[in-house]
């Protein structure tokens, strides 16, 4: 059911704009946001679409293909509810952006309230950030609604702040950056500390490639366990070497850094400065060698990723190995880890073997077949109609 279908079937009547928001991939940069460094996502063609209209009695109702039922709070007790822990489930990530609005200046005791019908085609659990995706839709459409003055860069922090905040996710900005700020066959370069962010074409196409994401359907939770173990590490690593964020050392401090960590903060800290220098090289080889030359920085990305942040998991290292053998360019994990979906840069008629060859790959382990498919780097959120 579409979004507008489900805001008829909520309301009777039917949805004054219907705006989206994409998914992303993390060509590469995974756990370096948070460590105030830098990022290389695009968004994809896979989005999450709210049809919405406002309210006169301030009440915010949200209702979503995903979920079970409608959910609704007054929007002047908001604050309130967040404060008593009453943000829960799927509805946490909506109304979590209507509150964080609040905390970007919006009065929310005088706004109007609103409807809101939620649809997405962007997998949940996958490492593409349907999170992301639901809190840029969403904030895009309030801000419309509601009359509010506030850039992209603005929302993709009010979308974050609904992640740590409401849903209690950890997570960094990049996912927020990479819905709002996207475009059509580019990814969006960031640099997490100071939230520049600049635009860097891809060429897939132009070069003959595609960008496969191969879904190992091994589902994730970053709010709890791994992902938080990861984020204390590398915040006492820092803390250790006297910086303020990882972001602050270079490649060639990890010899000092050795000396000072035990072995297990010091290959977390290892492997995002080594990460960030990846993205840097990224960035720079695509925009003098083209796309075809990024394989062995995907490559070195996942290595580090298992090895010395110890976020993979064996379908993803299966998936990884066997995209490879079968003629990608390139492949790694993307994503918080521990599950979700790896990524493969291919010549575009190396699909048919690259699929075969890693589901022949799955079913050898044991494993439960993977998803496979193609995704376009594209536009980012938008009003849709």
């Amino acid at each position: 059911m579409s979004a507008r279908a489900l805001f008829r079937e909520l309301t009777g009547g039917d949805a004054a704009g219907v705006w989206s928001a994409p998914g992303r991939v993390n060509l590469i940069g995974e756990h370096t946001d948070y460590n105030e460094g830098f990022v290389l996502p695009f968004a994809i063609d896979r989005r999450t679409e709210v049809a919405a209209a406002p309210r006169a009695d301030g009440v915010l109702r949200v209702v979503s293909t995903f979920g079970a039922g409608a959910v609704e709070l007054p929007v002047a007790g908001l604050a309130r509810a967040h404060a008593g822990g009453e943000l829960r489930g799927w509805s946490a990530y909506p109304l979590g952006v209507a509150w964080a609005l609040g905390e970007f200046g919006a009065d929310l005791a005088a706004l109007p309230g609103a409807d809101l019908a939620i649809d997405s085609t962007v997998p949940v659990g996958a490492g593409l950030s349907s999170s992301a995706a639901i809190e840029s839709a969403v904030a895009l459409a309030l801000t419309e609604l509601w009359g509010l003055e506030l850039s992209r860069e603005t929302l993709a922090k009010v979308g974050q702040r609904a992640e740590n905040d409401a849903v209690g996710a950890p997570t960094g900005i990049m996912d927020q950056s990479a819905a709002l700020l996207g475009e059509l066959d580019a990814a969006v370069f960031l640099d997490c500390r100071s939230l520049a962010a600049e635009v860097v074409p891809l060429g897939f196409a132009e070069a003959g490639l595609v960008l496969r994401v191969i879904d190992t359907g091994v589902r994730h939770e970053h709010a709890t366990g791994g992902y938080r173990e990861r984020r204390a590490s590398c915040e006492a690593g820092a803390a250790a070497l006297g910086v303020r964020a990882l972001r602050d050392l270079e490649v060639a401090d990890l010899d000092r850094a050795r000396e000072l960590l035990d072995d297990v903060t010091f290959r977390r800290v290892k492997h995002v400065v080594t990460e960030d220098q990846r993205v840097l090289d990224t960035v720079r080889t695509l925009r003098a060698e083209g796309a075809a030359a990024i394989g062995p920085l995907l490559d070195a990305s996942h290595v580090s990723m298992r090895d010395d942040f110890e976020i993979s998991v064996p379908e993803l290292d299966v998936a990884v190995a066997a995209a490879r053998a079968a003629g990608a360019v390139g492949a790694r994990m993307t994503g918080g880890g521990f599950g979700g979906a790896a990524i493969a840069l291919a010549p575009a008629d190396a699909v048919p073997a690259l699929s075969a060859e890693i589901e022949k790959a799955f079913a050898a382990r044991g494993f439960a077949p993977p998803t496979q498919f193609t995704v376009v780097p594209s536009d980012g959120a938008r009003r849709d109609s």
